[in-house]
């Protein structure tokens, strides 16, 4: 909740905003209650005006206690409203000397409930970036509306192909794997046919023939036949010195999840760390690399525009998929709640041992880089296209990007930091040039760069000059 004593040290940007509401509820706000419900929460402030420096101040408010009484009957009426989020809690009526503020604090949608939308019409679903509402894509709604069914998403069969759309060589290697991580297991005797169908990669279908299923296809498939599925399917990984790189379109391997999780984990095994040593020496870090990689891989949304990308630099691995948070980030860090977007494939990795299933995946991941001294791993989340992106640094300091290199994996980090700037000034209001070095890991010299940026793109405002300057969104 924002400070509403010092209001004027605040102004809008896209997890606040201010109306004034003198002649009533304003019709803005339901977009801006559909926006923040679908995207990352944000607070509706009423009796609030923006001046002409872009700070925000109370005006006197008539009759706020109407005002509210508008706002749950419009709320609660589903015509208008697809969903109600709030609580009672979420609403106040705060007095700030002679003047009273309603202060609507709007959480992000539990993903059942989503998209949240407006009058009957899903194409009136809006969602929120730094300049303020905007209608969602008819692509950002699919993907919201298959992340509110209730069975996971890569259980479906998929008729239209047969088992040879699977990689046999893929599903040797995994069984192979299986065999030594649990020996004694029932299925390591079974068939290939039946293992995968006990295992949830093949089922059966109306014709009462075997098909995969969407996580058989994922997992084990080949990537032409994934790419049918899926058109926007790309796993890519590589290093700064371009000295291994490995795309799922090269037709010199599989491309499925399985192959690449072996391949980068082969990766990460040989990598250097600040000491000298190799990742594979260290085996508390090298099995949290892994568990990281086969999380990404099993939240991905490969229906989504983006793709798979793993970076590799000099001190950081830096992983990002295709897709939104199914649960709270703040939940997703505490640990104990777990909603993988594919349950198949989160237990064909268990199957391996890889995971816990617990949901206690982060937690771990943050234990083990805590306990080696090394600053905290950066998770963000983007809108249009979504994306998650986790940057494990090895060390206190990220590496930074080599500012001369113009291949896209370099861009795209970079444009990372840039929405995790973006996301610090939203929840602390400003930053300084240490203060955002410090909160995402990364040098000074490239924290300035990034502030500076912001502020050339106009997305910024700066006060101050040298040392004493901040930043902060603009309105």
């Amino acid at each position: 909740m924002i400070d509403l004593s010092n209001i004027e040290k605040y102004r809008e940007n896209n997890r606040i905003e201010a109306k004034k509401a003198l002649g009533g509820l304003p019709q803005s706000i339901w977009e801006t209650y559909s926006s923040f419900a679908n995207t990352l929460g944000g607070i509706l402030l009423l009796g609030v005006e923006e001046q002409k420096d872009k700070s925000l101040h109370p005006i006197r408010l008539p009759d706020p206690e109407r005002l509210v009484a508008e706002f749950w009957r419009i709320v609660n009426d589903p015509a208008r409203v697809s969903v109600n989020i709030l609580t009672d809690r979420n609403v106040q009526v705060q007095r700030q000397g002679e003047f009273c503020i309603i202060a609507i604090t709007v959480p992000r949608a539990n993903r059942r409930d989503l998209p949240v939308y407006l009058d009957g019409n899903l194409r009136n679903s809006y969602r929120r970036n730094g300049e303020g509402d905007y209608r969602c894509s008819p692509e950002e709604i699919a993907a919201m509306l298959r992340d509110a069914e209730g069975s996971s998403q890569d259980r479906r069969v998929l008729e239209g192909l047969g088992t040879d759309a699977l990689n046999g060589d893929s599903i040797g290697r995994y069984r192979e794997q299986l065999g030594k991580t649990k020996p004694g297991h029932l299925w390591n005797e079974l068939k290939d046919e039946d293992f995968l169908l006990q295992a949830g990669a093949l089922g059966m279908g109306a014709d009462a023939a075997l098909h995969p299923t969407a996580a058989g296809l994922l997992m084990f498939g080949k990537e032409a036949e994934i790419v049918r599925e899926y058109p926007y399917y790309s796993l890519r990984f590589d290093t700064e010195t371009e000295e291994e790189r490995l795309c799922s379109s090269s037709e010199d391997w599989s491309g499925n999840l399985y192959d690449f999780y072996l391949r980068v984990c082969g990766a990460f095994s040989g990598y250097a760390l600040p000491d000298g040593s190799a990742a594979s020496s260290d085996s508390a870090v090298y099995s949290a690399l892994c568990e990281a990689l086969a999380n990404c891989l099993v939240n991905g949304d490969y229906h989504g525009k983006r793709g798979t990308v793993i970076l590799l630099q000099k001190n950081c691995v830096t992983m990002s998929n295709p897709g939104t948070f199914r649960v709270r980030l703040s939940e997703a860090k505490v640990g104990g709640v777990s909603d993988p977007r594919h349950e198949t494939l989160m237990s064909l990795f268990h199957l391996i041992g890889v995971g816990a299933r617990t949901g206690s995946g982060l937690p771990g991941i943050f234990a083990v880089w805590r306990k080696r001294g090394w600053a905290d791993p950066v998770i963000t989340e983007s809108f249009a296209p979504e994306g998650i992106t986790l940057t494990l640094p090895f060390g206190k300091e990220e590496t930074k990007i080599p500012q001369t290199s113009e291949r896209p994996l370099n861009r795209g980090i970079a444009a990372f930091r840039r929405r995790a700037a973006i996301e610090y000034l939203t929840a602390n209001v400003t930053a300084s040039r240490a203060g955002l070095s410090e909160a995402l890991g990364i040098s000074h010299a490239a924290a300035g760069r990034i502030l500076t940026g912001l502020e050339k793109e106009e997305i910024a405002v700066s006060d101050g000059a040298a040392r004493n300057r901040v930043y902060r969104l603009k309105a």
